[in-house]
């Protein structure tokens, strides 16, 4: 009885062809690299552009509040005059710039502070792994 080649560990032809990149032409980027950037445009896209579409109506909340009669007591937040309060740059006069400029900043936060932890946590010492993980090497 024969083995199949494949199954013996023995590289098969197949196998040993690796696509060859014609001189001077750039490879695709990555699949993630390019869904991180597709994602980062429609999010620029969105935060600062369609945001200011969005509806002036109450959300929820408010309009709970107005409806059971306890929105007088609201009170402001203490970010309130932050230079990104209510929801614009403080010092931007135009209304919409104001705001398309506040949502791509908050992208941008919400990047940095997610992309900070994330690279935090993938950067641990090899000490504070379980000690079931593998290490890349090791398989």
């Amino acid at each position: 009885m024969t083995k199949h080649p494949a199954a013996s560990g023995e590289a098969t032809p197949q196998t040993q062809q690796t696509p060859q990149t014609p001189r001077g032409a750039r490879k695709a980027a990555p699949p993630s690299r390019r869904f991180f950037a597709v994602f980062l445009l429609v999010a620029v896209i969105v935060a600062g552009f369609v945001s200011f579409y969005a509806s002036a109506s109450p959300d929820g909340l408010t309009k709970v509040a107005e409806d059971k009669g306890f929105a007088s007591q609201e009170k402001d937040h203490g970010l309130k005059d932050s230079p990104l309060g209510d929801y614009g740059v403080k010092g931007v006069d135009d209304e919409r710039l104001s705001g398309g400029l506040a949502g791509v900043i908050g992208v941008g936060l919400t990047l940095a502070v997610g992309g900070g932890l994330f690279w935090v946590v993938r950067r641990r010492s090899p000490s504070s792994k379980s000690p079931n993980s593998k290490s890349p090497s090791s398989e």
